[in-house]
């Protein structure tokens, strides 16, 4: 096993793979832009070394401030989280010639299945259905439209590179081609350095589904299951739950067989998920790779009991499958994700940085809350506004829809605008209850949710307004001392206005 891991990554998952190495005694080495000096990741890693200013192309996404740091602090091997340099399959390869272990994909297994269209072209080799589309990128908005008109409006712009609905964007009619290539495209330059998109028909009434898979460098691949990813908001996923409610048994073995074939067709070593669009007849179609640990991989966790990031250190060591995993990994139970952000539902999701005063994560049975986040942390504008994955597991899909409302009103957050009334809103929904939906869900009922989401507000903003004046005529100095006051925090004076809401 490995002495010591540097972790190319921030927040959330670079203190989920610290914990995880401490758990096997691996000493972990942190990298941290100026504006995360004070992270818990830093603050929890054996070492911690700084890459430069916020913005990640000055920090996160330059290899050789990472590949420096790697050598001062006499790493031997780098795990890269979700995000940033994950997918990036030069970074996988320039680790190799320095004698580094990467852990995730080797670079031409990443190319084979990470890239998207040559992804599709893997697919189309074993017999796996793909959904109409285009193999190779775009020139611009002209060719765009051009093509098309061949398939048939709807389609979708998609960023040949990286993942997590950057550079995607819905197409109805030519009008709109222009604008969203643009956009589109200038996005995936800003997320992956790399402007390339692609052109797929959209599927209607399509469902998100995905495969987690691990492989071994033996050639060995298995399934672990599926996720149900169908509750987006601007093609980010938001609500994600294990197993899918939505898909038949039959239909599972099919995915799980599909997966299994890709990845021994592309060599695959590490954790990594098939996506998979499943239509209203339960057809599927393979979207792509994402080659690397997915942000809603604790669903997966919850209902195989298995510890994925030790899985990607044991395999990343040359272990094999047979030897990590139980003889019995088949899901139990169910278990459901909401990512809790930092943005404002009713003006388009928009991120809502600024410093949180408070923050109480919920706890009791079947809870579990993966976050870097706590009272005085600031989110950033320069990173993705989420503040924490909630996860619950039950016995059964009730149970743990009623845990995570539960966990989701004992969620406290005060200071920034979030989305965790916009959640419950969903989560209460009649269509999600019965598991009768699809990628549309939001779009389709987002008047309904938002109007939901401040049902019982208007008298709590009432209220707060009322005691905040009163507070205002009262002293709150609750402690003195020879270096000044220290003041108390009401939350009263946050609930009276529009980023206490939640």
């Amino acid at each position: 096993m490995f002495k010591k891991v540097l972790i190319a990554n921030r927040g959330e998952i670079a203190l989920r793979v610290i914990r995880a190495c401490r758990e096997v005694g691996i000493k972990t080495v942190a990298v941290y832009s100026d504006i995360d000096r004070s992270s818990l990741a830093v603050r929890w890693a054996d070492e911690a070394y700084c890459l430069g200013p916020a913005p990640a192309k000055e920090s996160y996404l330059v290899t050789e401030k990472i590949f420096d740091v790697a050598k001062k602090a006499g790493v031997d091997a780098i795990h890269p989280g979700y995000g940033f340099l994950s997918e990036n399959a030069d970074f996988s390869d320039e680790c190799a010639k320095r004698k580094i272990q990467f852990i995730g994909p080797r670079g031409d297994s990443m190319r084979k299945l990470g890239d998207k269209l040559l992804g599709r072209r893997t697919a189309d080799k074993v017999g796996v259905p793909t959904v109409p589309g285009i193999k190779d990128p775009l020139v611009d908005a002209k060719e765009a439209i051009k093509i098309a008109e061949k398939f048939g409006y709807p389609i979708l712009l998609k960023a040949r590179s990286g993942g997590g609905g950057k550079g995607m964007r819905k197409v109805s009619k030519p009008e709109e081609m222009e604008s969203a290539f643009r956009l589109a495209s200038s996005e995936a330059a800003s997320s992956f350095k790399d402007p390339a998109l692609y052109l797929e028909k959209y599927v209607e009434e399509p469902h998100h589904i995905e495969i987690q898979i691990l492989g071994d460098r033996h050639g060995n691949v298995v399934a672990l299951g599926e996720r149900e990813c169908s509750v987006q908001r601007r093609h980010q996923k938001i609500i994600e739950e294990s197993p899918s409610p939505y898909v038949k048994e039959a239909t599972r073995k099919k995915l799980m067989e599909a997966a299994v074939v890709l990845g021994k067709e592309a060599g695959y070593e590490n954790a990594g998920t098939m996506e998979f669009l499943i239509d209203k007849n339960q057809d599927y179609y393979f979207l792509e790779m994402n080659a690397r640990l997915q942000v809603e991989h604790p669903v997966t966790e919850e209902v195989t009991k298995l510890d994925l990031v030790r899985a990607q250190l044991r395999i990343a060591a040359g272990e094999k499958l047979s030897d990590i995993l139980p003889k019995d990994y088949s899901p139990t139970g169910h278990s459901i994700e909401c990512r809790i952000y930092a943005e404002d539902p009713d003006m388009d999701f928009m991120p809502s940085p600024g410093k949180i005063h408070l923050a109480r994560s919920p706890e009791g049975p079947g809870v579990r809350v993966d976050s870097a986040v706590v009272s005085g942390t600031t989110i950033s504008i320069y990173y993705d506004p989420m503040i924490a994955k909630l996860i619950t597991w039950g016995r059964d899909r009730e149970q743990a829809i009623l845990r995570m409302e539960r966990a989701l009103k004992e969620y406290q957050l005060i200071g920034v605008k979030t989305n965790i009334a916009f959640l419950e809103s969903v989560l209460a929904h009649k269509d999600f209850r019965k598991g009768h939906y699809d990628t549309g869900l939001i779009e389709r009922n987002i008047v309904e949710l938002r109007r939901k989401s401040h049902e019982g507000y208007d008298f709590v903003a009432a209220l707060a307004a009322v005691i905040h004046q009163s507070e205002k005529k009262k002293s709150r100095v609750v402690a003195t001392s020879g270096q000044g006051s220290v003041k108390s925090v009401s939350p009263w004076q946050f609930l009276g206005r529009k980023e206490g809401l939640r």
